[in-house]
């Protein structure tokens, strides 16, 4: 490994799931493989400056990809990689920049059914949104200083259009499809065993106990504390950025048994 790209990587601490007391506040975290964490820039700020892809590699924190960019200037960051950028490929920051994948403009100059990425919501915060593996936000459409944006889950959300994104999808899209192929896998990821809540004891959850397989007994599924944990809405009511939401996401249609 070069020394161009251990700069950009600090050592990460493991919590296990422990607060600052080393209590447990999460179950069935802990262990996992030592890693060091990615400084991956979000912001781009480097503006028409332009940079050669030196490398697409690997990142343990994250579920996509991140490139290496060497800047004109001599300067080198990492990105997230958009699917089919490849080693050599030149991309841009700029307000004139071309339609093409890597390269990051104003909202408002991108045009209508272009997929884009790590979207600011705010300019000059850097982005927040469409940051994993194989997302994609289609732009639908400018009105009034705001863009439509289309997210994965169908939300149609609207995003001030002076704000920068990327043009293209994340890379690695096939994340999604990856099966684990060993329990040990899941132990590299630091996830610990999970126990189901009706394979318990009677003392252990209110589902555990009885004889054979008991129906739990309950409309909605809980936790061992009684709160509801399916079919509840966890966003909060009247929150500032409702106003923002054109079209809440659409709810899956449950299969006819």
């Amino acid at each position: 490994m070069s020394n161009s790209q251990k700069q950009f990587k600090k050592g990460k601490k493991s919590t296990g799931a422990r607060n600052s007391q080393g209590r447990m506040t999460v179950r069935w975290r802990g262990g996992g493989h030592k890693r060091k964490y990615r400084q991956v820039d979000f912001v781009q700020d480097k503006h028409d400056i332009p940079a050669k892809v030196e490398s697409i590699d690997y990142d343990p924190n994250r579920t996509a990809d991140i490139a290496l960019l060497s800047y004109e200037d001599g300067e080198k960051r990492y990105i997230l990689a958009p699917d089919g950028l490849e080693v050599g490929d030149k991309v841009v920051t700029s307000d004139e920049a071309p339609i093409e994948k890597g390269n990051r403009t104003l909202l408002k100059r991108i045009p209508i059914g272009t997929l884009v990425h790590n979207v600011e919501m705010k300019p000059g915060r850097g982005g927040q949104i469409g940051r994993s593996a194989g997302t994609g936000l289609q732009v639908l459409g400018n009105e009034e200083g705001y863009t439509h944006l289309k997210m994965p889950s169908t939300e149609i959300r609207k995003i001030r259009w002076d704000c920068y994104a990327s043009i293209g999808q994340v890379s690695n899209p096939e994340h999604g499809s990856k099966k684990l192929r060993k329990a040990g896998q899941s132990r590299w990821r630091g996830r610990r065993p999970k126990v189901r809540a009706y394979a318990m004891g009677a003392h252990d959850h209110k589902y555990g106990g009885g004889e054979g397989r008991q129906p739990r007994g309950t409309k909605y599924p809980k936790d061992k504390w009684g709160n509801i944990t399916g079919g509840r809405k966890t966003r909060k009511k009247n929150k500032k950025s409702d106003k923002y939401i054109i079209q809440r996401r659409k709810k899956k249609k449950k299969k006819k048994k």
